[in-house]
């Protein structure tokens, strides 16, 4: 296994054959999504330990979105089951899968906790349990110093991680070597990971002005109607393109 290099334009064929993915299978690659949100959710309302095995379960759940992804490229309609794939691959891999999701929490709490000293932890209060925050709050500067430092930290911590459970599930990599080779990657790959992340930005503002257009032809109910399930619709979109940034960043 080694890093492949790409060409920066790579990141719209990324967007794309996300959206085309998505599209194959769009009743299982949206079911998928929502029961993915819906799992996170209801184990992060757990009292005390909640909010910390959400988090670790985050690398086995998008490893299952991409093994979905992968499946769908093939022709193939994903169950259920596969969100299921980091736990179903042999003691050694569920190990080390359980070790990189550990990782993850103790990153992201880390950087949460790094922001709440600027704002004494409003920030994180939002972001992790989304507490009632005033729009005074939001917008003082403690506030935005704190959720520009949460976002800068959170950056290297999403590259660690971006492509750190495909390499333990699908190659065997040690949880250590695959953060490592994760950030190669990304890193390696950058010019093709910010072209990846800017259209998609893009994608989410041009969704959000039709949805727009579409509600106030309607009425101004029908935005708080549509706005949301758009936006889940969106996210599943974009999650199912994670599978082919790993596909195309490494080769045998």
């Amino acid at each position: 296994m080694r890093l492949h290099p790409v060409s920066a334009r790579t990141g719209l064929v990324w967007v794309r054959e996300g959206i085309k993915t998505f599209w194959r299978q769009p009743l299982a690659m949206s079911g998928l999504f929502f029961l993915f949100m819906a799992v996170v959710s209801v184990v992060s309302v757990l009292p005390l330990v909640g909010t910390a095995v959400a988090l670790a379960l985050l690398p086995a759940a998008t490893l299952g979105l991409m093994a979905a992804s992968r499946e769908a490229s093939e022709g193939k309609f994903p169950m259920p089951t596969v969100l299921a794939s980091a736990f179903r691959a042999g003691k050694e891999r569920l190990n080390a899968m359980l070790q990189l999701g550990a990782f993850y929490a103790a990153g992201f709490l880390l950087v949460m906790g790094v922001s709440a000293l600027f704002d004494g932890g409003q920030f994180a209060q939002m972001y992790l349990g989304g507490g009632n925050v005033t729009a005074e709050t939001v917008q003082s500067s403690e506030f935005q110093t704190a959720m520009w430092v949460g976002m800068s930290l959170y950056l290297p911590l999403a590259l660690l991680f971006w492509h750190a459970p495909a390499l333990v599930h699908w190659h065997g990599v040690s949880p250590v070597k695959s953060l490592f080779f994760s950030f190669m990657a990304c890193w390696q790959n950058k010019g093709a990971m910010l072209v990846y992340l800017l259209a998609w930005m893009g994608v989410f503002v041009l969704c959000g002005v039709l949805v727009s257009l579409a509600a106030s032809m309607l009425g101004g109910g029908a935005m708080q109607v549509a706005l949301f399930p758009a936006a889940l619709l969106m996210a599943a979109m974009f999650f199912s393109s994670f599978y082919f940034t790993f596909r195309d960043s490494f080769t045998e």
